[in-house]
Parts: C-alpha cells; structure tokens; sequence
C-alpha cells in the first residue's frame, strides 16, 4: 500500500498539472475588469468557468471572481455569494448571508491592519475570497486555489508551472457557510494541514474531530439547536408534529438527532419530507406535494423545519398556493431564522413562526461601514455591483450582463442609497468576525511565542504551519467587536447560546422578527406574553394526534401511530395504569379507586363500635346479666352458712357463679378493637368461660348420677364426691379446655387481619371470626353442655326432694335450643362480622342468665322470700323428720341416712339397709354420730321399718319448700360441710 505521503503528492503534483494547463489555455482570456492602484488592492479577475447562453450568446455565467487583499498572511474566504440554482451553477446574489457576510469580513481584517484589535506587530493580514454558490461541488473546486500555494510544503517537494508567478500561501480558511460545503472543504484542507474556521456550518457530524481535526467553528453545533427546538415544542404543549428537512448533511445530520430527541420526549412525528438540496432544485410540484402531505395530518399544525433560507422560501410559497395559509405554525432552525429571502413576500405564511438562532450581537461599527458603501467606493468586493442591481431592482450601468439583470429594464441613476429603511442586516454577523479575529489572534499568540517579539514575520512563520496554528487557534479567548466574549470548546464549537426569534404582526400589515427568548446551557427562557401566532390570538395552536384520555380511561394505540388513540373507561374498580397508560390497573383488596380513578385510597376500616347500635344492646344485656351475678354472689356471701346455701353446693355454686360472671365479661371484650392481644383474650376467653360454667353444672350432674346408680347396687358411698373431688374434677376439665386453647394459639397464633366481605368493605376483625375456625373454642364447652343434658335426663326421675337435677336439667335444654340457634346464625352471618360478634356475645349471654335464672331464683326465693323455710328440716321430707323425731336423745338424726333412706325406699324397698351404711368420720358432720345411727336402724322392727318408709313414699309436694325444698346437689345428701 503506498505511502499516504506517495499519495498525497500525486494528489498535489495532478493538482498543479491541472492549474497550469489551466493557466495556459484561459492566458488570452485574461482581462481587467475594475483596475485600481492601491497597495492594498489588487486587480480583480473574470475567468469564465461555464457558460450559459442567453438568446443573443453574449452572457457567459457564472464568472470567477475573486475578492483579494493583499497581506503577509493570506486568510481564504470561502463565501455563499450567490444563491443555488438548479439550471445554472450559480443563482442570484444573496443579499444578507453572502454579500453582508463577505463584508463583515472585508471590514474585521480592516480593523486588524488598523491596529486596532488584536494588535499584530509589523504583520498585515490579507484575504483571497471565493464565492461557492451554496454548492459542495463548486465550493470545493472553489477551494483548490487555497491549496495551490501549500503544494511546495508538501513532502519537501516543490512544483512550479511559472516561475515568474508569486503564489501565497494560505495560512487558514474563513468559511465555507452551509455545512455540506464545509465538510468537503475540510477533507480537503486536512490533508494540506489548513485550519478552517466556519461561521455559518452548524452539522454535528463536525464536531467529529477524528475526521475534521483541522476544521473549527464560531457557530454552535446543531446538537444544541436540536435541543432549543424540542424544548420550544414542549413548552408549547405539542406532542404530534411534522418534520421536513433538507437534503443535505446540515439537515439530515439534524433530523437523526432531532427524531431522537422528539421520542425520548414521547413526541411523535406524523409526517417527515425532504427539502431537495444536494441532488438539484426542486420543482414547485414538489414543494406542493409536501404541503399536501401536511394536510393528510391535519392535527399535526406544529412543523419544524430544519433548512435553508432558498428552500424554506419555496416551500413557503406553495403553502400559499396550496392555501393553507395560517393553519400551520412553524418551529425553524437558524438555516433559515430572520431572513427576508423567507420572510419578504411571505409575510401571512411565515407568521408566527417560533425559530432558533445562534446568539449574536451588532458587530460594533459594521452597519454604518456597510450603509456608507457605494459602487463607486466599493472597489474590492467583486459582487457588490450585482448586489446594488438586486437591491435597487435596477441595472447598474455598464454592468456585465448576468441572467439575472438582463431583463432590468431601468437603469440605476445614481442617487440610490443604502439605508436603515430600506436594508435588512443579516443577525449572524458576529460570527463571521469573531472567525477572522480567532486567526488572528491566534497569529498573535503564535508570533509571541516563535518570533520573541521581532516585528514582522520571523523565519519560525514562514510559512506558517498549520498544526502548530491551530494548536494556537483553540486556546483563544477573546471580546470580539461585537462585545461578547468568545473561545472554542473541545469540539472546536462556539459557544452554545441562542436567540428565539418570532415573526409577529406587530400591528395592522406590519410584520417583523422579534426576539422573545434565549436558550442558555441547555435552559430555555421564552416569553410567551409576547408570542401571538396570529394577531391577536396569543394562544399557541393544538398540535396533537389525539387528546388526552379523561380521568379514569386508559389508551387504545391506533394502529401504527405511537401517539394516535383512542380511550376508553376503566372499570368501577380500577384505575389507570400508573405507568402502562393503555392498561386499567384493577386496585387491591382493601382499596378502592378515588373520585378520579387516578389512585387507588385505603377504605376506612371497620369495626364493631362500642357506640354502635349492636355493641350497646349486647353489652346493655351483659351489664344486667352482671349485675344480676353479683347480687346472687352477694347474698350467697351473706348467708353462706345457711342451709340452702350449704345445700347448694357451695364451692361448685361459687364456681358457677364466677363462670358466668366471665360470660357477661365477653361481651366487653368482643366489643374492642381488634388486636393481635385483644384477638387472642377473645379467643381464649369465650370458650375457657362456658367451659367453667359447665364444667361445673357437669360436676353436680354427675355426683347426682352416680349416686343414685350406686343405690341400685350397693350401699357403700361412691368415689370423687366429697368438696375436694368434686374441685379438683372440675379444675381437670376446665384444663382440658385450656390445653386446646394453649395448642391453638401455637399452632394458629390469633392474628387481627382486614377482611374484605363485599369490594367495599374493609372490616377490621379477629382472623378466627372469617372461617370456622372460632368453633374450635366452643367444641369442648358444647361437649360439656350435651353431656350435662344427658345426665339431665338420666336423673329426671329422682325424687322431688333432690329436683335440682331437673333445674340442671332445664337449664340445659333451654342452653342447646340458645345454641341450636346460634351456630346457624353464626355461619349465615359471615359476610356481617358486627352481627356475628353481637349475636355469639348474645348467645353468651343468655346462656349465662339461664343458669342464674334456673338454678339460683329458687334458691333465692326461699333465702330472700320465705326465710323460714331456709332450716335444715326444711331440707328434707316431712316423713324423713318423723322417722328421726324419736332419735332427738342421741342428736345424731342423719338428715342425708333419711334423705338416702327416703331415696332407696322410692326406688327400691329391698335394698334400704344397705344404702344406710355409715360414711366415713370427718366427711359429714351429720353422721359424726353414726354408731348411734346404725343403732336406731337396727333396733327399728321391720313392720316400723316399712310403715316409715311408706309413710316417706306419701310425701306429697304440698310438703316441698318452695319449687324445691331440698336440692339434690353437691352438698344435700351426702357432703359434711354443706349443713
């Protein structure tokens, strides 16, 4: 592979070759066209490069121009002077971006040579500047002349055409100003180590410094501009909007960032055209065709339009051919932003437009330089004639014919003038001067280092090097003539600020561009008071595909189009999808959609109250039920050692009474909030209190029952039923129910939860009221109660004297009726947890108040009522007392020998003697005489034996205390301590 060296010789050597030839052939077309003697002038030449042949063959255009000053060191200027055209290389002369801006630099290099700014000790700068059409092609053809004179440097070769022909060398190059000329120029300036400065090239793709790492510019990177306009879409409110671009590497190096930049914003683009460019001018069917395509979007009325002022002004005009006039706004990039070529002609359509420009101010001086010119005294701007013809609209007299004056038909007449009225400035000036004076300081800075203050310029610059220039060249910082300070960053980009501008209709068929914001690293700062997109319409237009969906509704993407749908309702529990929008998000147990279905709210939850309706019945009825307990327990108290209270059974009548005590108490703790703890003394709480109840009612009933069956068979007392036994037998099953509590909350700890019966309700409650598993508390007690009810009816028969076991027995049916009705109502209730909790605290309740009501009101009537029936006589038959009357010497009757004798004989005649047997010392103070009692048995003769206890069997009821004199229970027959 040769040599890049090799290669770039060749390229030079094939250069020369051309030029000389070049040279040789247009030798007798050489001629002056303005010839002035000044030093620093020199003659201006037309070099006829193409030819377009009018009707009478006399106009050769276009003509190689050149503006020249001469220097030490030469800038090249790279200009648009002329407009594109499509039939010819070269348009019409453009006023503002081509004319003025040649100027601007014409008039920094003035100041510099003037000492003024940067000062340049004994060196004078000079210009070779070139016009390049607005075409890459042209404008690189252009910029072989900026080469010519590097070509000697190049591998330590020299190539000479004419020896007696001077070329300068080229130090660095202004320009060129559309970036798709720039970016040719510079692979070729590269490869001569030329630095290039542009003013007006904005393409990201230059800021690629491994590519163009000679190319710099005073003008932001469009990857700012990008930035301002998608920020002025958003701060009008637009989402769905039109993007036509040019073809050229400014606009679609633009585009690829903008369309990026739009989607991260979840702006979308509904159309996307091209503005031809590189491939030719386009016809005005093509311009219409584009217009036409806005139109099938019709709710995209926001455009951006990244182009040239030329292209923009066409596209303009077929907007008012194809009258759409006012519907559309536009955003625009600086290719186009405050120029009268767009504006002038198209006031109506460009009106409202919102556009970005690079930040600039006046160049200080340049306007009164610029309105002062004249023909006559503009000598050295070869163009200036063609643009006095175009300003004025005359042709100016002995002028070269050109295609474009050819048909003036007045002639200039010489009192025209230049004016503020009658001239448009092109905003971006500074731009152009800041590139000169970025060389030139840079030569400064340069000279100071090599030449150590020797005036002029020292071996070390001659000729300048590239690579060490512009290491200079990027580390400038300086005020320009237009005030502001200016550097390049480490792109070699200027710096990013922008001016919003605004075309507005300030008053009745006034229109001007107006300045209304600045974007400021990367902050947007708009004025949107001063922004009317018609007159008088301040407000900005909709530019949206589809509206936004109203509050509760989510998205239905129409197919195709990212920001076109369609909405539609979410249901009445969910809300939109916090962040899918096309999805209804259905909220979770427990919360309920707010007003405006954007959020999913807790429902308050809900609980029994202990001020609700409910929970001041049932503890209304607890608070009876308790009051009632704790007046039988106080008179229990109080005449606990009278014999109906010792009949009862003291100790087990105690222990019925604090069970039911704790019954009522339930009612109080069913009634609280619920808790983990609260759950958990409910839980344990409602099953352990039935189960003292009947543990103890179970107690008596089975002391009873075993007595009376052991009557039967044998005489001798059964086993467990002293106090003591009967105590601890009740404490043993009472355990058994606090061990299957005791398991359950191990393996199902009690937990207060949130239940959820309907999609509205949040209720608060203990987790064993949701499920069955609260049964498991009360299987144990309902065991005792069905138990209790069998003995029940197995000691139905007994004699009347003993009838407490028909009170237990009655208690007990009246108990399974209350719970037959209960465990329906409690499964039926499970969608209404305050019912369920009222209705178990009811059943409970009333179970503990028919045991207070059946079991203790009779003995209450006789304590309080007929206290004269409360004797130990009065507990036993009137017979049992005669058969004892006799015995009154000894005082050891045995009320519980004659109750067991009146027992025995109603059941079984036979076997009274030996159901008399003695009970043990110490166990019953009624037979701590019971020697004495065997004695009266055995002396009794069998006729007495059996006259008594006929006698006994004729007891009749009118003979029992009250609904029962004596209560066959714990203490009536066969307990020591009970009388």
């Amino acid at each position: 592979m040769p040599h890049p060296l090799y290669a770039l010789g060749t390229l030079a050597t094939l250069l020369w070759t051309i030029e000389c030839n070049h040279y040789i052939r247009h030798k007798s077309h050489k001629n002056k066209f303005l010839n002035f003697d000044e030093g620093d002038l020199t003659p201006l030449y037309e070099i006829p490069r193409a030819s377009l042949l009018m009707e009478n063959d006399e106009i050769s255009w276009p003509v190689k121009k050149e503006a020249v000053v001469e220097g030490d060191l030469i800038l090249g200027g790279l200009m648009m002077v002329h407009e594109r055209e499509d039939t010819v290389t070269c348009g019409p002369v453009m006023p503002q971006g081509g004319i003025q801006a040649l100027e601007a630099m014409l008039y920094t290099l003035d100041r510099i040579n003037l000492g003024k700014t940067p000062h340049l000790p004994g060196i004078r700068l000079g210009a070779h500047i070139l016009d390049d059409c607005d075409k890459d092609t042209y404008g690189l053809e252009m910029a072989v002349d900026f080469i010519k004179g590097s070509i000697s440097n190049i591998d330590g070769a020299e190539f000479h055409c004419n020896k007696t022909q001077k070329r300068k060398v080229i130090s660095g190059v202004v320009g060129a100003a559309s970036s798709v000329t720039s970016i040719q120029v510079a692979n070729l300036l590269r490869l001569f180590k030329i630095p290039q400065v542009s003013f007006f090239s904005t393409s990201p793709e230059l800021s690629n410094k491994q590519r163009f790492e000679f190319f710099s510019r005073t003008i932001p990177s469009d990857h700012y501009q990008v930035k301002a306009m998608v920020d002025i879409v958003r701060k009008l409110g637009w989402s769905y909007v039109s993007v036509i671009y040019e073809e050229s590497n400014y606009g679609i190096k633009a585009f690829e960032e903008l369309e990026d930049l739009l989607a991260k914003f979840n702006i979308c683009i509904a159309i996307k055209e091209k503005l031809v460019k590189d491939s030719g001018v386009a016809r005005e069917s093509a311009y219409d065709s584009i217009v036409q395509k806005l139109y099938t979007k019709p709710r995209a009325r926001g455009c951006i339009v990244f182009g040239s002022d030329q292209e923009v002004a066409e596209l303009m005009k077929a907007v008012r051919r194809c009258n759409a006039t006012g519907y559309f706004s536009w955003i625009g990039s600086d290719g186009w932003s405050a120029r009268s070529l767009v504006s002038g002609g198209n006031e109506e359509q460009v009106e409202g437009t919102l556009s970005v420009q690079p930040q600039a101010k006046e160049v200080e001086g340049f306007k009164e330089y610029f309105l002062s010119l004249r023909v006559e005294n503009n000598i050295r701007n070869p163009w200036f004639v063609e643009f006095w013809e175009h300003h004025f609209n005359c042709k100016y007299p002995n002028s070269p014919k050109t295609p474009y004056n050819v048909k003036l038909s007045r002639l200039c007449n010489g009192n025209e003038t230049l004016t503020q009225k009658n001239t448009v400035f092109e905003d971006q000036l500074q731009f152009v001067s800041d590139a000169v004076l970025a060389f030139a300081y840079a030569i400064r800075d340069m000279h100071q280092d090599r030449c150590q203050g020797y005036p002029g310029l020292c071996d070390a610059m001659k000729p300048t090097n590239g690579t060490e220039l512009l290491r200079y060249l990027r580390r400038v910082d300086f005020e320009g003539l237009s005030r502001d300070r200016f550097h390049f960053d480490e792109n070699g980009d200027g710096p990013a600020r922008y001016n919003i501008k605004h075309f507005k209709q300030v008053s009745k068929g006034k229109f001007e561009w107006i300045t209304v914001g600045e974007y400021l690293e990367g902050l947007l700062q708009l004025n949107m008071s001063a922004v009317q997109f018609k007159m008088g319409q301040p407000i900005p237009p909709e530019s949206v595909c589809s509206l936004p969906c109203l509050i509760g509704q989510a998205k239905k993407y129409v197919e195709g189009e990212s920001c076109c749908w369609h909405c539609f309702n979410c249901t009445q529990y969910q809300i939109r999808h916090p962040t899918d929008p096309t999805q209804c998000e259905k909220c979770p147990q427990g919360t309920i959609p707010d007003k405006h279905h954007i959020e999913c709210i807790d429902i308050p939850e809900e609980y029994l109250q202990p001020d609700s309706g409910w929970a001041i019945g049932a503890m209304a009825l607890s608070s009876s039920g308790i009051f009632v307990t704790n007046f039988v327990l106080g008179v229990f108290i109080k005449y606990n050692e009278t014999p109906v209270v010792r009949a009862s059974g003291r100790e087990l009548s105690y222990v019925l009474l604090s069970g039911i005590l704790m019954c009522y108490s339930m009612t109080f703790a069913l009634m609280l909030k619920p808790s983990d703890v609260f759950c958990g003394i409910q839980r344990f709480g409602a099953g352990f209190c039935f189960t003292v109840v009947y543990a103890a009612l179970f107690t008596k009933t089975n002391r009873i029952s075993r007595i009376f069956d052991a009557s039967k068979h044998t005489a001798k007392r059964p086993n467990f039923i002293s106090p003591r036994s009967q105590l601890a037998i009740c404490t043993g099953l009472v355990g058994i129910q606090v061990l299957i509590n005791g398991v359950w909350m191990i393996i199902s700890p009690p937990r207060a939860i949130h239940h959820y019966p309907t999609r509205e309700d949040n209720l608060l409650v203990c987790s064993s009221y949701i499920d069955a598993s609260y049964m498991i508390a009360f299987t144990y007690p309902i065991f005792l109660i069905v138990v209790c009810t069998v003995y029940a009816v197995l000691t139905r028969k007994i004699p009347e004297a003993f009838n407490e076991s028909k009170h237990i027995g009655f208690t007990m049916y009246t108990t399974c009726v209350i719970w037959l009705a209960f465990v329906p109502l409690y499964f039926g209730t499970a969608n209404n947890v305050a019912l369920r909790i009222t209705s178990m605290s009811v059943t409970i309740s009333l179970s503990a108040s028919v045991t207070v009501a059946c079991l203790f009101s009779p003995k209450l009537y006789i304590i309080l009522i007929r206290p004269e029936r409360n004797i130990r006589q009065s507990m036993m038959p009137m017979r049992c007392s005669a058969i004892n009357k006799n015995s009154t010497n000894t005082g050891t009757g045995s009320m519980m020998a004659a109750v067991m004798v009146t027992a025995a004989t109603c059941d079984q005649k036979q076997n009274v003697d030996k159901h008399v047997s003695p009970i043990e010392e110490g166990e019953n103070d009624i037979f701590h005489q019971k020697n004495d009692a065997k004695k009266d048995n055995s002396t009794q003769t069998p006729d007495t034996s059996n006259e008594v206890l006929n006698d006994t069997c004729k007891i009749n009821n009118n003979h029992n205390i009250g609904n029962g004199p004596t209560n066959f229970s714990q203490s009536a027959i066969f307990k020591d301590r009970t009388l």
